[in-house]
């Protein structure tokens, strides 16, 4: 059985070079994050039907992969952060959004880096990011997921990233990694 670890978080956190780093490392698949094509193509003024295009489309394309992979996928972004995308842009989570199947694990990147401005990047003032990191972690807090906080440059994350990972064990209903204290 194959693991699905989503890299979650904040624009400009480095979710989509730790998810193909990750890949690259563990040597499976990666999944990329459909809502920054969509935005490239239609912009970043986004409505609810954009939003919910976007998570299903997701949620598509991790299901798609996920035969491909070995041991784990990664993924940049899933429904989940879809929802905090809304949370944060309309103002509320569309409930289809919170249906799609769950990762086993998410890695939420925190916003401790600098940021880098690129045309569909939109949250660059660090007020505005703090407020939706929050969001992000709300939405897996109520969600009631495994995930762990990755935070400092960019090789503690990948070596934080690598660490939580490889500690996981076999899918085993009853084991897994403790990310509680992870999250303190």
């Amino acid at each position: 059985m194959t693991l699905s670890i989503v890299l979650h978080g904040v624009e400009s956190t480095g979710k989509s070079v730790l998810a193909e780093r990750l890949a690259r490392h563990f040597g499976t698949l990666w999944v990329p994050e459909y809502g920054r094509a969509h935005a490239e193509t239609h912009g970043v003024d986004m409505t609810e039907e954009d939003l919910l295009l976007i998570g299903r489309t997701q949620a598509a394309m991790i299901a798609a992969a996920m035969p491909g992979a070995t041991r784990f996928l990664f993924a940049d972004t899933d429904s989940l952060m879809t929802a905090a995308w809304a949370e944060m842009m309309i103002g509320h989570a569309p409930k289809a959004l919170l249906t799609y199947p769950k990762a086993d694990l998410y890695l939420q990147l925190e916003p401790d880096v600098a940021w880098i401005a690129d045309p569909v990047r939109i949250y660059g003032d660090a007020q505005v990011r703090a407020r939706f990191a929050q969001i992000c972690r709300n939405m897996l807090e109520q969600s009631g997921v495994r995930w762990a906080a990755i935070g400092g440059d960019w090789d503690a994350r990948f070596a934080r990233a690598v660490a939580i990972v490889e500690a996981l064990e076999p899918p085993n209903a009853s084991q897994g990694f403790d990310l509680a204290q992870e999250n303190e």
